[in-house]
C-alpha cells in the first residue's frame, strides 16, 4: 500500500531533505514560546516541527541519573529535568497541531507513553520514536497499531537491536520504517558524529529511507547536516531554539532560525551546482566552443594546385575552419587557390575530388 508521506520523501531532490526542527521542550512550558518556535521554523524553511510528549512520572524513576553535560544542564536527575518541562496536556498539543496546520508546516511530537500515542495519533502523518525507546516493545506495539510510518532514531543501538526492532515493527503491521543515524550524547563532539554510519545504514537497509538526527554543535557551514545530506540522508532532525545562548536543557546544541536558513541556502546552492546529467553542450557554451576550439591552419604559403601535406598544417584557435579531427580528409588534397601562411582552412579552399 502506498503512503503519501513516504512517496513524497522518495520524490524529493537529492539536496532537499525533509527537515524536522525539533523544538522538543525548548519551549520551556510556554505555549507562546512554542508558537514562536513554530513561526521561526516556518521562516527558516523547515518541513516539520517536533515536540516531545511525556509525563515525568511515566518516563523516569525518581532515582534516574543524568547522562548529559552537567556544565550545560545542571539538573542531575532525569526525573527532575523532565518534571520541569512536562507542562502541556493533550489540549495544548491539539492547539499546537492546529497552529502548525494554519502555518502549513507538519506537526510532530514524540510520544513517550501509550496514552500520548492515542491522543497524538489524529494529528500525525507519522510517528517518531526516540533512540532510547528502540527496545521499548510495549510502546512500539502501541505505535505500530496505528498503522502509520515510523521514523526510528537508532542512537546507542547495536545492529542486532535495530534488526530485532525493525522485524518486530514489521510483524506488527508497520509498512514504512525510516531509520535515523544518531549519537545519543549531548552535545556530540564532531569526532564522535560518525556520519559514515549513514552510508552503512543505506547499504544494509537498501529498501528503507535513511536519515540523521543530529546533536553536534552547529557551525557556520552546518557541516554535520551538509555532510549527512551528501551521504544520502533524506530526513534531517535537529534541535531548534529561539536562542542558542539560553541556559540549560537542549538550547546549547540546537540550531536557530539563522542556522536553518543558512543550511537551506547551502543546499539550494548545491542543487544549482548539481544541475543536469544531460551531456550536450549548453547554449551559453556555443561562443566558447566556436572560439576556443581549434582549426587546421597553414604554416606556410601554398599556391593553387599544391598538395596539402601533414607538415603544412598546425592546429590553432578559433574553431571556424576545418576541425583537426578531420585532418586525414584533407592531407593529400590540392589547394584550389593561392593561400598565405596562418590561413584558417575551410573546405571551400580544397579540391576534395
Amino acid at each position: 500500500m502506498k503512503n503519501n508521506f513516504i512517496d513524497s520523501l522518495n520524490l524529493r531532490d537529492f539536496f532537499d531533505p525533509y527537515i524536522i526542527a525539533e523544538v522538543g521542550v525548548n519551549h520551556e512550558g510556554s505555549i507562546k514560546k512554542a508558537k514562536k518556535l513554530i513561526d521561526l521554523a516556518v521562516k527558516g524553511g523547515a518541513d516539520c516541527v517536533k515536540f516531545q510528549t511525556y509525563k515525568a512520572e511515566t518516563l523516569a524513576s525518581k532515582n534516574s541519573p543524568s547522562y548529559w553535560d552537567l556544565n550545560k544542564e545542571k539538573t542531575k536527575s532525569q526525573y527532575l529535568l523532565f518534571k520541569k518541562f512536562d507542562k502541556f496536556d493533550k489540549n495544548d498539543y491539539k492547539n499546537l497541531a492546529q497552529y502548525c496546520k494554519k502555518k502549513s508546516i507538519d506537526f510532530l511530537s514524540t510520544p513517550f507513553d501509550e496514552d500520548s500515542v492515542d491522543f497524538l495519533n489524529p494529528h500525525l502523518k507519522f510517528f517518531k520514536v526516540a533512540s532510547a525507546d528502540l527496545t521499548n516493545y510495549q510502546l512500539l506495539k502501541k505505535i505500530a497499531s496505528k498503522k502509520k510510518p515510523i521514523i526510528l532514531s537508532v542512537g546507542a543501538s547495536t545492529l542486532k537491536e535495530i534488526d530485532n526492532t525493525v522485524n518486530f515493527l514489521k510483524k506488527n503491521g508497520v509498512k514504512a520504517i525510516i531509520l535515523l543515524h544518531c549519537i545519543l550524547n549531548y552535545p556530540t563532539l564532531n569526532k564522535n558524529a560518525n556520519l559514515e554510519k549513514i552510508k552503512f545504514l543505506k547499504r544494509k537497509y537498501k529498501n528503507k529511507i535513511i536519515g540523521y538526527s543530529d546533536h553536534t554543535l552547529p557551525d557556520t557551514f552546518m557541516s554535520s547536516l551538509v555532510i549527512s545530506t551528501f551521504y544520502g540522508a533524506k530526513v534531517i532532525e535537529k534541535h531548534f531554539t529561539l536562542d542558542k545562548n539560553l541556559k540549560g536543557n537542549d538550547h546549547y546544541h540546537s540550531m536557530d532560525c539563522n542556522d536553518l536558513k543558512n543550511f537551506k541556502n547551502i543546499l539550494k546552492n548545491f542543487r544549482v551546482l548539481n544541475g543536469s546529467q544531460n551531456y550536450n553542450p549548453l547554449k551559453l557554451e556555443k561562443e566558447a566552443r566556436l572560439n576556443a576550439r581549434r582549426s587546421l591552419v597553414l604554416k606556410i604559403n601554398l599556391r593553387k594546385g599544391d598538395t596539402i601535406l601533414d607538415k603544412h598544417l598546425i592546429s590553432k584557435r578559433p574553431g571556424f575552419g576545418i576541425s583537426p579531427i578531420d585532418i586525414k580528409k584533407i592531407v593529400g588534397k590540392k589547394i584550389n587557390r593561392d593561400l598565405k601562411a596562418d590561413h584558417i582552412l575551410k573546405y571551400k579552399d580544397i579540391s576534395l575530388k
